[in-house]
């Protein structure tokens, strides 16, 4: 299960939503448990690592000699303590890329690290990232590609598929309680000349069997599905919600697809949100002459207001380099980028003030305007059924500057709000200050200094009547 965090913990208080009296109606498709937990982590780290590191390549070609893997100063507690500094709260690991080469002894190959020299051949890698995730209080999530280049089944559809289901069994049953399986549709010729056809039902049935918990990442989801691009960027509008037949599988996209990943569909029938996969370096693994292309803290800002800002969560890549180390400028930029986020969004000027509203649903207090100013994510302000536009109204109490705008909606209820604008009064004028569609679990603006009094949040169309978790303002310093 997740870890008891500020992840779950948000999910169990949105658990009692329809228990309120004249609660409104949820508004489906509605997302689980998990897909609940699962986005309020926010940002979650991706460790590309194989026996790349020692070639310099991108794509293994399957043909590598395990014993060219020896990462001497392996230390998976370091790279869980950068990602805990950096704020992240599940790591994905590379247990297998396309190259083949498993990072635990699987006994269905001997393309693993059994047969390299590092720990003398006794190693194991996924267990030694699995004991230093539980140590930081981290989640555990796996890749394993589908793709396999050295596997001489591959393309031999069934006997391939029996395969990979018993290396997928391997990591579902040994390792203890995993929240994330993460698959690309990569797929390519076997040697006998002939195209893989993957049993994804099968794949998706053994992961339901063994880790129920889990949500399961491909273009088609079932659970969370890809954004659409690698350059860390959600779509400006972001529903949560899929034509589950617009992508029936990993890998089967097209130009047309690419862009519904990007913006969700209004009205899908599934829940099914996006997740922004980005490396920190050019590359998806460790190279050398990338050194000194490590992103910035400012772009890892701009990719978590991309991504997490846009209804999304951040699946930051960091490879480990040949040592089996987070290199240390990449340390740094985690940590940096946490503390210049923590900065950011510390002092909230809406917190605890004053709100009104051109209704509220039933005149109740359960669904007051002041709900979207006391920082508990388990209350909203509504309105009554069949408004699908409105305002709520916030009063600062002095005149605040603020460059930062978060908004959020209960999605336990569903995903409403379809287009919104934030305004401030000058000299009893609303003007202006950004306008958006899609706001879901949690929407951030940037916008150039505004000194204001009272704003306003006018939501102009809405799926249903619109309900309001949270309005926050920043300075952004």
């Amino acid at each position: 299960m997740f870890s008891m965090g500020a992840s779950l913990m948000f999910s169990l208080s949105l658990a009692g939503f329809g228990a309120v009296e004249g609660a409104p109606w949820p508004v489906p498709p509605l997302p689980t448990p998990q897909q609940i937990a699962w986005q309020a982590m926010e940002t979650n780290l991706f460790i590309h690592f194989t026996v790349n590191a020692f070639t310099d390549k991108e794509w293994g070609e399957g043909t590598e000699n395990p014993k060219i893997f020896n990462p001497t100063k392996l230390d998976a507690g370091q790279w869980a303590r950068a990602a805990k500094a950096g704020g992240f709260k599940t790591m994905i690991l590379t247990a297998k890329h396309h190259d083949g080469f498993c990072l635990w002894p699987s006994k269905y190959t001997e393309h693993s690290v059994k047969n390299s020299p590092w720990r003398d051949g006794k190693g194991d890698l996924v267990r030694e990232f699995v004991e230093a995730c539980r140590a930081e209080g981290l989640n555990v999530g796996f890749y394993l590609s589908p793709w396999d280049r050295h596997e001489p089944s591959y393309g031999d559809s069934p006997k391939y598929n029996d395969h990979y289901c018993n290396q997928l069994t391997e990591l579902m049953t040994q390792y203890g309680p995993v929240v994330e399986v993460w698959f690309d549709g990569a797929c390519g010729e076997g040697p006998n000349g002939k195209k893989q056809e993957y049993d994804w039902a099968r794949y998706i049935a053994l992961i339901r069997r063994y880790q129920p918990q889990a949500v399961i990442f491909s273009d088609a989801g079932p659970d969370v599905r890809w954004i659409g691009n690698e350059s860390g960027s959600a779509g400006e509008t972001c529903w949560s919600t899929m034509d589950p037949f617009a992508i029936t599988a990993a890998g089967k996209t097209t130009d047309a697809t690419i862009k519904l990943l990007g913006t969700g569909v209004r009205g899908g029938a599934v829940w099914r949100p996006g997740e922004t996969d980005v490396s920190i370096r050019p590359g998806w693994f460790w190279h050398a002459k990338e050194d000194a292309k490590v992103r910035s803290v400012d772009n890892l800002i701009d990719l978590y207001f991309q991504s997490v800002g846009r209804n999304s969560l951040l699946l930051l890549n960091v490879p480990p380099n040949s040592d089996g180390l987070f290199s240390d400028t990449d340390v740094q930029r985690l940590a940096e980028f946490r503390q210049r986020l923590d900065a950011m969004f510390q002092n909230d000027f809406a917190l605890g003030k004053a709100a009104s509203a051109i209704s509220t649903r039933g005149k109740s207090a359960a669904f007051a305007p002041a709900n979207v100013l006391d920082g508990n994510p388990g209350t909203y302000w509504a309105m009554d059924d069949g408004q699908v536009d409105g305002w709520v109204e916030i009063d600062l109490g002095a005149p605040a500057t603020f460059s930062i705008s978060c908004l959020q909606e209960p999605i336990a209820l569903g995903q409403r709000v379809a287009s919104y604008r934030l305004e401030w009064l000058d000299d009893n004028i609303w003007k202006l200050i950004v306008r958006g569609t899609t706001i879901g679990y949690k929407k951030l603006d940037r916008f150039k200094p505004v000194t204001a009094r009272k704003i306003r949040l006018v939501i102009e169309d809405a799926r249903a009547c619109p309900l309001i978790s949270a309005v926050s303002l920043y300075d952004g310093k």
